[in-house]
């Protein structure tokens, strides 16, 4: 994999079949950092899946995938990006297929560099929520900036569980 093969564009409705299968990668791979599950989502029918897809094109969020165009087009990672009336821009629903993470890989990077830039054009923070047991992704966060606020709160599938806000300045 070269970063010169990967591309990074919002997603459409036209793509709900990439955005499914990578859904449920992203799903079967990390349960606790999505607050969804695998079994609903399998349940799914089209139209929530092109409804999905079309988050990229909205104008009101931010939908982008990563797409390994030198491994026929595979669909590698993904971010998401939507506007809270207390928060401010919110980054969710992060996810890079395991054999392409890495800093030296760049995927995630590559999808940052874009939610950021879609929040740069709303405010001068982005904020996410991740939950505190997930130690990979928020040392990933920690590693591009992004510094924990204090606030936790009970994350959606299990409230007995906590989720942490961490916040970078853009």
């Amino acid at each position: 994999m070269r970063l010169a093969d990967i591309i990074v564009r919002p997603t459409t409705a036209e793509d709900w079949v990439d955005v499914r299968a990578l859904r449920l990668e992203m799903l079967a791979d990390t349960p606790i950092a999505f607050g969804d599950t695998l079994e609903s989502s399998k349940l799914q029918g089209e139209q929530y899946w092109r409804e999905r897809g079309a988050r990229g094109t909205t104008g009101t969020g931010a939908n982008l995938a990563a797409i390994d165009q030198a491994a026929g087009d595979r669909w590698v990672g993904t971010m998401g990006g939507y506007i809270d009336r207390t928060a401010g821009p919110m980054l969710v629903g992060v996810y890079v297929s395991p054999d392409y993470r890495g800093t030296e890989r760049g995927v995630t990077d590559a999808l940052m560099v874009g939610i950021e830039e879609w929040a740069r054009e709303h405010s001068s923070m982005l904020t996410l929520h991740v939950h505190s047991q997930n130690a990979r992704a928020i040392a990933a966060y920690e590693r591009r900036g992004y510094v924990a606020t204090g606030r936790l709160f009970p994350y959606i599938l299990n409230p007995h569980q906590r989720e942490m806000e961490m916040r970078k300045p853009l």
